[in-house]
């Protein structure tokens, strides 16, 4: 099923004007606080009537305002998670799953809710009352009772906003089953980009209103030219599998013909990985490095050089692994003659990549 968005609206000073395709997996509108992500939301769930376009799912039609059509709120059948749980105190956790049956169609009410309880580990949880639940626990409650309404998609608003850093580790993996084992369109809004590369499928990259980029994440988070992610956020997607965990605390992985080594992560021998490596964690060399400590060395060549606004630019390699970007000085740009075609070599420590920056790749084994 793919979700497709064609849209205008005008607020007083601000416009927005979207279009975009959102296949089954996880779509993440992402952009700056005020770019237009929530307001997009809101009208795929008809809780905006925009000026024009129109929002289909297949060949459902959600709104066409050529069409005269508008289907209200409560008959789109979207399941909706919020940034907090919002469940319904005096309900047990039972409860609050199976109120969320009453909104499928007659016929179309979901028996898997222990399917859904083992997704999403809250069986203990079950009799509890919601004021006896952690921030992590809530939102995995809630994405169950989106999930038992039989959604024929899913919006997600910025859902681990409200988290610190220790819940937001706990449901990231729930997320990542959701977009591999659900198949509806999942619409994700996200301002943090630790979570589009965990979780995103594609990336729809709004600013000021507009969509300036679309594609799959790893494109995505690979062009040093988004506007949004900013020289600071800049950083490659790999794509990597489990070769061992060894006795020492670290786990080697191998993209394309290169070894890297991280400090042990959860997944096991074989799992199909992928990890973000931020640019500013990235430095070169024109030749191979010897006596240094750094484990992770990716031989490659020089592809672009994207001066920054101050004293930085973002070099891109490209390497068996992938495309990996660099942040440094536009001096050091200069002291190594760096320029297109030539080789050069990255080197990134092993601790600088962080277990949120590590997940498993779309359609991988848990």
């Amino acid at each position: 099923m793919t979700l497709s968005v064609t849209l205008s609206h005008a607020f007083p000073g601000f416009t927005l004007d979207a279009a975009f395709e959102a296949p089954a997996g996880i779509t993440v509108l992402f952009g700056r606080s005020g770019s237009g992500k929530t307001t997009v939301a809101n009208a795929v769930a008809g809780l905006l009537r925009p000026d024009a376009g129109r929002i289909a799912l297949d060949d459902v039609v959600l709104s066409d305002s050529a069409r005269g059509v508008w289907l209200p709120p409560h008959r789109r059948r979207l399941g909706y998670i919020f940034q907090e749980g919002r469940l319904f105190p005096h309900l047990t956790v039972r409860q609050n799953l199976t109120y969320g049956r009453r909104f499928a169609p007659r016929g179309q009410r979901s028996d898997r809710v222990g399917h859904v309880v083992e997704m999403l580990g809250i069986g203990p949880l079950l009799d509890r009352r919601p004021g006896a639940l952690s921030g992590g626990e809530k939102q995995r409650v809630g994405i169950g009772r989106a999930l038992l309404a039989s959604p024929r998609l899913i919006l997600a608003d910025e859902p681990l906003a409200a988290l610190d850093d220790a819940r937001k580790a706990e449901v990231l993996p729930y997320f990542e089953r959701l977009r591999d084992e659900v198949a509806v369109p999942i619409l994700y809004v996200s301002h943090s980009v630790a979570e589009v590369a965990r979780l995103a499928t594609s990336v729809v990259v709004l600013e000021d209103g507009q969509v300036v980029r679309h594609g799959s994440v790893r494109d995505v988070l690979g062009d040093s030219s988004v506007t949004p992610l900013g020289a600071r956020e800049a950083g490659a997607l790999i794509e990597a599998r489990v070769v061992a965990h060894a006795a020492d605390g670290l786990t080697e992985l191998r993209a394309g013909d290169i070894s890297l080594f991280l400090p042990r992560i959860a997944h096991p021998p074989g799992s199909a990985v992928r990890l973000r490596i931020a640019a500013h964690d990235v430095t070169l060399s024109t030749v191979a490095p010897v006596g240094q400590s750094a484990l992770n060395i990716l031989p490659g060549h020089v592809t672009g050089i994207r001066p920054g606004d101050g004293p930085g630019a973002i070099v891109s390699l490209d390497t068996s692994a992938g495309t990996i970007l660099a942040r440094i000085t536009r001096r050091s740009v200069a002291t190594l003659g760096l320029d297109a075609g030539m080789p050069c070599h990255a080197i990134v420590k092993s601790v600088a990549i962080a277990p949120q920056d590590i997940g498993r790749q779309p359609g991988g084994p848990t």
